[in-house]
């Protein structure tokens, strides 16, 4: 196994072009278990059974990666699979896992990857911050893993914040951090098991601590939770997240990406880059939308009334009212300043009944 820092763009191209025919020959990627389409309802004061929940390899990407995720149905955080996607690159160096689940789903995790490898735990690179990508992250460790993550993502976990913080397990905190630089270029590179793994740190988009993944050779890349096909687009406002990042993320992804490159969000389907342009688009629109209503004087209360979501509800899988109110919420906040990221955290301000 090797690594180096900062591949030269023209060697990830020509493994980018090489990885599609090799992905396509070997008839990848497949889908082993779908997520769950919904509609879900959970009744007031339901509580998330993790015993119930099992991880389960949910896609094949190429002979030696995959996916896992958990059951559909039983998280209401996340319904369509428990969790976040976690993908796995194994083989005779050791696994190198691209996030690690929500804590009490690590075992578990663990459990599944003993079922078609049995190399040990190398390498795990965390694509952002929420507990469903980084909740196993100690567990891991403990097997040797070495973690990397962006560093802001590193200085909000050792500094959480709000009701939600708490301290971490210092095995959990990452140890090998990178910046975010050019758009596009890797910070990290890893030869392991066949592959050639660019650790692509990102713009703030779903947080301010993002990093995609690009597995060359399969033509794959990992692109966590700034796009989403199940629920409606989270901006993370508070951990640095944007919604107009979020568009530059999916216009990096349709520079760095082939139309037969496989993307893997954090959740919902596979899907392509052309996939991706409908959601921009819907960004772009709703942006607008929102803009001039504020441009009214209109409250947030009155935006939401407004119903901007509703052209499309029908193609937003899992769509709820409160995935609506959240989204709509971010945009309402953004078309305003946001304040500066300070080490990955943007402080809110605070809404007053009256600005509601």
């Amino acid at each position: 196994m090797k690594l180096r820092l900062l591949l030269p763009w023209a060697l990830a191209v020509m493994f980018l072009a090489s990885g599609s025919v090799w992905a396509q020959e070997q008839g990848f990627p497949i889908t082993v278990v779908p997520p769950g389409k919904g509609p879900y309802e959970f009744p007031r004061g339901y509580q998330t059974p993790w015993d119930r929940i099992q991880m389960l390899v949910t896609e094949k990407l190429s002979p030696n990666l995959y996916c896992l995720h958990g059951s559909a149905g039983l998280d209401p955080a996340h319904p369509d699979a428990a969790g976040g996607r976690v993908a796995v690159l194994f083989g005779s160096d050791g696994v190198l896992m691209v996030d690690t689940e929500d804590p009490q789903l690590a075992s578990k995790t663990l459990d599944t990857i003993r079922t078609f490898t049995a190399a040990p735990i190398k390498l795990v690179v965390n694509s952002h911050i929420h507990p469903d990508h980084t909740g196993g992250n100690a567990f891991f460790a403990k097997q040797g893993a070495v973690i990397f993550a962006q560093e802001n993502l590193r200085e909000e976990m050792l500094s959480p914040r709000g009701a939600r913080g708490r301290a971490p397990d210092p095995d959990g905190v990452p140890t090998a951090t990178y910046r975010y630089g050019s758009p596009g270029d890797p910070a990290v590179t890893i030869h392991m098991n066949g592959e050639t793994v660019d650790f692509i740190p990102m713009m703030p988009s779903h947080t301010a601590g993002d990093t995609i993944v690009r597995f060359n050779k399969a033509n794959v890349i990992y692109i966590e939770d700034f796009y989403r096909n199940f629920g409606y687009p989270f901006a993370d406002q508070a951990n640095g997240g944007s919604i107009r990042g979020m568009i530059e993320a999916v216009d990096l992804i349709e520079k760095i990406a082939g139309p037969d490159t496989t993307l893997v969000p954090g959740h919902g389907t596979l899907v392509k880059k052309k996939d991706l342009l409908g959601y921009r688009a819907m960004l772009v629109d709703i942006l607008a939308k929102v803009q001039k209503l504020r441009d009214q004087g209109k409250s947030l209360d009155e935006v939401l009334a407004a119903n901007l979501t509703a052209p499309y509800d029908a193609t937003t899988l899992g769509d709820t009212q409160q995935s609506k109110d959240r989204f709509i919420t971010e945009v309402y906040d953004e078309i305003k300043d946001l304040p500066p990221v300070i080490h990955g955290v943007r402080k809110m301000p605070a809404r007053t009944p009256a600005q509601r």
